[in-house]
């Protein structure tokens, strides 16, 4: 016998412990019997020893508690749930909440079995079984993940993104702009209760005061439970791809909501400016809703649904995230490298700031390299975008070469422009002098400067020092747009009109606290030197005509015949300048009081005095109102009709003679 045991095989040792055990088995005989017996064959071949741990085993084995019997119950639940799956069977999950749990409870029993390695104590079989069965459980869990996200993922309109966005206007300014705080954080998971209690209170959900419910709060934890299973059995890829899979889309669906389209760069550089300017919009307000709410809510619920695994959280989001990001950096690429146009400037801005403003949330969510460089590369390119936009503005105001004078010497549509541009260049003048300090070029200007503001240019902020050459090119601009006029004083008048409205704009708006009390009395200095330059070109043939010189003879024996062409002189030369200069036009009321003042006291003073001189010679003759036609009183109303913009012709009645 000895020799014979000696000779089997591995195999046949294989069969022979199996054939004993069976033996041992079918007799039915009391523990005590059967003990014995074993002694027995083990007195043949000590490796029959081996059959009394197997069948001891087995006893123990008729215990339900026991790891196989605890197995095969818990592959029970899972075939069973797999042999009835269908498409309308997903459903169920949901709706039968102890079924779901009695699945969920059969794949924990399973991955435990596998920790306490007992069924590897049992053999292959169990383990392949215990394999297959996490496999089809996995596959379940997958779909139902799946399904519990995209029927619980909460639809979102236009009213609602929008209305979140102003609550989180709100927030930002009851916490001066900053985001700390500016969300709940999520409650722990309260062990003591299973998680039940987890997100069924608007308070611990996503839809605060500033956020809105991505997803139905009460199915949170449904999912958390299927993540951790999922994550615990090596299936982590499989779930994150299909939660950033559903995701992606329910982010993309929002950006449609707001209006911002999948559009290449080619076709962004197509669009007309009209709609160009409202996509900007459209996209500014998309860029601090899908930051600042939508991705902000996207990293909290990954936190919670994978917060198993530190690793499924992070590329989870990011995977999530990209899309839309990449999104939303293609078209503020595609504006920074489009045609560049003066009226973009302000969008272009608006743009910077706002992805300036949420770049560091960006950040401090998405870990991916690439979108974190991607986003720093396009706001980099907005700066680069908004400095050439200026730069090419000021450029175009130096060289506007319009060759048509303005009728009435009105206030240039340049002008106007021009001024309104920089006042709403003030608005963005923090964000102009960052990116202008940074640009090598910014003194470039400097030596073209001819007055003696040099000195002072130099110690000027970068935003302050570009306004004031863009205005001073402006002027200079003027100045030679003032010689298009053939009279003196109606050059003068277009000047003095031009630069009032430039310094009223600058007085009422920020650009006074920008360029300065010293700037405004500077220009008000000016505008009075036009008026005096005015007077002289208009009035000064006027008053020639009222000094003595050439009268011949004193007072009481003056030619009559020089006075009466004086006084012709005089009266034709006013009401040249009545029918002239009643078509120019003053807007300003005050300017146009002043100017009338100023010519009351040249021109009426000096009337007097030589109608005082020389007017009774005259009037004590024939024909006296057809030289002596107006009374100083008369000039005085008249004058009140000048720089109207309403050209008039003179009606007198003939004074009669005495």
């Amino acid at each position: 016998m000895a020799a014979t045991t000696t000779s089997i095989s591995t195999g046949g040792e294989d069969r022979v412990l199996a054939t004993a055990q069976q033996i041992v088995k079918s007799l039915n005989t009391p523990k005590e019997v059967r003990e014995d017996m074993l002694l027995i064959f083990s007195s043949f071949d000590n490796r029959l020893s081996n059959i009394s741990s197997l069948i001891n085993r087995d006893d123990d084995n008729t215990d339900p508690t026991s790891g196989p019997n605890r197995f095969i119950a818990a592959e029970k639940i899972i075939l069973r749930w797999e042999s009835s799956n269908s498409d309308s069977s997903l459903h169920s999950w949901a709706d039968n909440p102890d079924d779901a749990a009695e699945f969920l409870a059969a794949v924990d029993e399973i991955l435990q079995l596998f920790d306490d390695l007992s069924i590897h104590q049992n053999g292959n079989e169990f383990v392949d079984r215990a394999e297959s069965a996490i496999q089809l459980a996995m596959s379940r869990l997958e779909d139902e993940f799946r399904h519990v996200l995209i029927r619980n993922t909460v639809p979102l309109d236009s009213e609602r993104l929008y209305g979140s966005i102003r609550r989180v206007s709100l927030s930002f300014a009851a916490n001066d702009g900053e985001i700390d705080g500016e969300f709940e954080s999520f409650g722990e998971v309260d062990s003591e209760n299973g998680g039940s209690g987890l997100f069924h209170e608007r308070g611990v959900s996503l839809g605060d005061d500033v956020c809105v419910d991505l997803v139905n709060p009460d199915a949170v934890y449904d999912l958390k439970e299927i993540a951790d299973r999922m994550i615990r059995s090596g299936y982590e890829k499989e779930c994150v791809q299909v939660y950033s899979s559903v995701r992606r889309d329910c982010l993309d669906e929002c950006l449609a909501i707001l209006g911002v389209e999948k559009l290449s760069i080619e076709e962004v550089q197509k669009i007309e400016w009209k709609n160009m300017d409202e996509k900007m919009k459209r996209w500014i307000q998309a860029v601090k809703i899908a930051f600042r709410v939508l991705l902000s809510g996207e990293k909290k619920l990954c936190e919670v649904i994978f917060s198993g695994s530190d690793s499924s959280k992070e590329v989870c989001f990011n995977e999530t995230a990209k899309g839309c990001v990449m999104q939303l950096l293609n078209f503020g690429e595609a504006v920074a490298i489009g045609k560049r146009s003066s009226e973009k400037l302000f969008r272009i801005l608006d743009m910077y700031d706002a992805l300036a403003d949420v770049i560091e949330d960006l950040q401090g969510m998405i870990t991916d390299e690439f979108l974190c460089g991607e986003a720093k590369g396009v706001l980099a390119a907005l700066g680069g975008a908004a400095k050439g936009t200026f730069a090419e503005f000021e450029n175009n105001v130096r060289s506007e070469t319009s060759k048509k004078p303005m009728q009435s010497g009105e206030i240039h549509p340049l002008t106007r422009y021009v001024m309104n541009y920089v006042k709403l260049l003030v608005d963005y003048s923090g964000t102009l002098n960052q990116l202008l300090e940074s640009d090598e070029d910014e003194s470039g200007g400097l030596h073209e400067h001819d007055d003696n503001d040099g000195s002072e240019l130099e110690i000027m902020s970068a935003i302050r020092r570009r306004l004031f050459l863009l205005i001073s090119a402006l002027e200079k601009n003027l100045e030679e747009k003032s010689r298009l006029y053939d009279d003196g004083g109606l050059q003068y008048v277009f000047l003095m009109n031009n630069n009032l409205y430039i310094v009223q704009k600058v007085k009422d708006s920020e650009l006074g606290k920008l360029l300065g009390d010293h700037w405004v009395r500077k220009r008000r200095g000016q505008i009075r030197q036009y008026a005096t330059s005015y007077l002289r070109a208009s009035w000064s043939k006027v008053l020639l005509c009222l000094k003595d010189e050439g009268i011949g003879g004193s007072t009481s024996n003056a030619s009559k015949v020089a006075l009466k062409e004086r006084f012709k002189s005089f009266n034709a030369c006013f009401e040249e300048i009545y029918r002239i200069q009643t078509a120019w036009r003053v807007p300003d009321p005050q300017l146009r009081e002043e100017l009338r003042i100023s010519i009351s006291e040249k021109v009426l003073p000096a009337y007097r005095a030589f109608m005082g001189r020389f007017g009774s010679q005259l009037e004590s003759g024939r024909h006296a109102g057809k030289y002596i036609k107006y009374t100083p009183d008369d000039l005085e109303s008249y004058l009140l009709d000048l720089f109207e913009g309403s050209p008039g012709v003179l009606h007198h009645l003939r004074r009669k003679s005495s």
